[in-house]
């Protein structure tokens, strides 16, 4: 299951971390946008496997920012 950037934006911070459990709309990473943050966030509940991008990165809208195991 793919977690995916909804804005364009640069890579904030990095919230959760490989193998992690999150739930439903857990935070994954924070991006800045226009000066406002927004967190890209789990789609479902599940293990975190793969984190695509890395702090300040550049994100595009739809980009995969991660990838998870269904719960």
């Amino acid at each position: 299951m793919e977690a995916k950037s909804e804005i364009t934006g640069r890579v904030l911070e990095v919230v959760a971390s490989p193998g992690q459990q999150l739930a439903e709309d857990d935070p994954i990473v924070v991006l800045e946008s226009m000066k406002m943050e927004i967190a890209v966030t789990a789609p479902r509940a599940g293990t975190l496997r793969e984190i695509k991008v890395g702090v300040d990165d550049l994100v595009e809208e739809d980009q995969v920012v991660a990838l998870m195991d269904p719960a």
